[in-house]
């Protein structure tokens, strides 16, 4: 099998600045793969407040150093005026975006009822908003080229729950609606969009859980490098997958599906809540589950907005 390079190929990668983190691995792996790389982050830690470890410029110089070409940018992607500024930079510099990874996120822990309210607005704004803002300053540059992937990041705790993370779960849920949504609209343009739901030991992990928990993770091989090389076979031309679902840790991948159960038929009598009550463990068996349909890029004509 030929290698999959980038030749030519222009990527942002957002909250690509931690070391470790996911974000610089993608960065890193494109690059040194030949793609012409637009370094992203804020500047902040894994909560949203402080420094990070490493720094936009020292991912690039990384980058320059291994032979590659990076420039990089600290704009923030919580905005739509902060998202432009990202795309524009890369195009002003190469003329042209073909890859988005939108990696950038904070997560502070917190119950439900503990999070203040700027600290919801902020993860909202940077997972959530922060992915609808970016994908849509890439949108037309992407829809010109008649190319482009769009590599949205969100996780596992969307699906599993997670206690002290309801609202990052929330918004990294909105991700996967906001990517299967995107693979319908962006068929036509060559666009494909899908999620990736990484688990690796980076920045955030060790400064927000217990050393143990790190240094586990760590001996499994649950390390950003490991993650890398799926974030950038989604990222890649001949991966025309769209609106999947992919998790990956440390070396492994799977792909996270939908799936109904086959539920109560629906009898002659009207429905009432005691109908519904009597059949619970029917409506909830999962014995013969069917998976839900990929995204379909052909809208029937009777859901089509009147004209």
């Amino acid at each position: 099998m030929h290698d999959l390079r980038f030749d030519g190929r222009v990527a942002i990668v957002t909250g690509a600045g931690g070391n470790p983190g996911l974000g610089r691995s993608y960065a890193t792996l494109l690059a040194s793969r030949g793609a012409r790389v637009l370094v992203n982050d804020l500047g902040v830690g894994p909560d949203g407040r402080g420094a990070i470890g490493t720094g936009v410029n020292t991912v690039v110089q990384e980058i320059i150093d291994a032979g590659g070409e990076a420039i990089g940018n600290s704009d923030t992607v919580a905005t739509a005026a902060g998202a432009r500024a990202i795309v524009d930079s890369a195009l002003d510099t190469w003329g042209r975006v073909d890859i988005v990874i939108n990696n950038a996120g904070v997560a502070p822990f917190a119950l439900f009822d503990e999070f203040s309210e700027d600290e919801i607005e902020s993860v909202v704004g940077v997972h959530l908003f922060g992915h609808i803002w970016m994908c849509r300053a890439a949108w037309q540059p992407m829809k010109k080229n008649g190319y482009g992937r769009l590599v949205n990041v969100s996780s596992g705790v969307a699906v599993s729950g997670l206690s002290f993370q309801s609202i990052y779960a929330a918004a990294k849920l909105g991700v996967v609606g906001l990517t299967r949504t995107l693979s319908t609209e962006g068929h036509k343009y060559g666009i494909c969009a899908n999620t990736i739901m990484p688990a690796a030991d980076t920045l955030a992990w060790q400064t927000m859980l217990e050393p143990a928990f790190s240094a586990r993770a760590r001996a499994n091989g649950l390390t950003p490098e490991a993650v890398a090389p799926v974030g950038a076979w989604l990222a890649h031309e001949s991966c025309t997958f769209s609106g999947r679902i992919f998790q990956a840790q440390g070396g492994s991948i799977n792909e996270l599906y939908f799936s109904t159960t086959s539920g109560m038929d629906r009898g002659a009598d009207p429905l009432t809540p005691e109908a519904v009550a009597s059949k619970t463990a029917e409506i909830v068996d999962r014995t013969d589950s069917t998976p839900v349909p990929d995204p379909d890029p052909e809208v029937p004509d009777h859901m089509r907005p009147k004209q």
